[in-house]
């Protein structure tokens, strides 16, 4: 039995790089007594992505509404928690004068490519589904 396959090999990998990028972080924290600004980005990109993947997965308990609007408002949720953590990140440390507008552009552009492509390919499947379900009705008479 296979565990690793072609359809599942890029979700591997990036698991496994994730897991050693984190596992370095925490290595280096705890064995060099560094926690820097490179290890801080790395791990607000990683709980922007869970958050992010965590919001855009659940779009099927919106599915009675518009696509569009559903993505909308996903972004919506997600660009205010990015905006809340800088804020909140401003009580920590001095924030950049631009760093509203950095942290804007920094989650726009990636959710905008990323649920571009998370849509196109969830409307191919969905299409697929139908071809199948159509075969299958048409099968049957």
């Amino acid at each position: 039995m296979k565990i690793i396959n072609r359809s599942n090999f890029i979700s591997v990998v990036c698991v496994v790089y994730t897991a050693l990028s984190v596992g370095k972080i925490a290595v280096e924290a705890v064995t060099q007594h560094n926690f820097g600004n490179y290890q801080g980005n790395l791990l607000t990109m990683l709980f922007f992505s869970l958050i992010g993947t965590l919001i855009i997965s659940q779009h099927y308990r919106l599915a009675q509404l518009p696509l569009l609007f559903v993505a909308l408002l996903q972004y919506g949720v997600l660009i205010g928690a990015v905006m809340l953590f800088t804020w909140g990140s401003g009580f920590f440390t001095e924030l950049h004068p631009d760093a509203y507008r950095d942290m804007f552009w920094s989650f726009t552009i990636p959710y905008i490519v990323t649920a571009a492509v998370y849509y196109a390919a969830l409307y191919m499947e969905v299409g697929k589904a139908n071809r199948l379900l159509k075969q299958m009705k048409e099968g049957s008479r």
